[in-house]
């Protein structure tokens, strides 16, 4: 009886103290958490495509239906990117096209078209308005 009552005791103590480690132990052990992209990824090589003079139709193959049409400012499509990392800061990128006359007149957001005859300043402040021009750029919509 005695020997019962010493290992009801002894397990009875164990017990206790593994659950006294069990704090500690989930510390370290941390819920997965994953990804999150919404909305529509441009990078620069993408923006770098854009011409000043395209039609809608065309802005619209290259970097796809815009996330945000305003219905009042006919003439402007947003271009919003947002990743939420597990673990981490999100990053957000947006990019407004703007239509005159319904052909591309002017490019503002956080990407840029980089050329490989520009080289880039990381010191120099990235200026939010992109410079698009008229050059190369085709009359057909598949540029033949």
């Amino acid at each position: 009886m005695q020997i019962k009552f010493l290992l009801a005791a002894f397990l009875g103590v164990s017990t206790l103290s593994a659950c006294s480690q069990v704090g500690s132990a989930t510390r370290w052990i941390e819920p997965y958490r994953i990804d999150v992209r919404q909305g529509n990824y441009v990078d620069q090589e993408t923006v770098a495509k854009l011409k000043k003079g395209m039609t809608r139709d065309q802005v619209r193959f290259i970097l796809g239906t815009p996330l945000v049409v305003d219905m009042y400012r006919t003439n402007r499509w947003d271009y919003v990117y947002i990743f939420s990392p597990g673990r981490g800061e999100p990053e957000k990128r947006q990019l407004s096209v703007f239509f005159e006359a319904d052909v591309l007149s002017q490019v503002q957001g956080d990407v840029q078209a980089t050329s490989a005859d520009t080289p880039s300043n990381p010191e120099e402040p990235k200026s939010r308005v992109i410079d698009i021009d008229g050059k190369n750029t085709k009359s057909s919509f598949f540029g033949f």
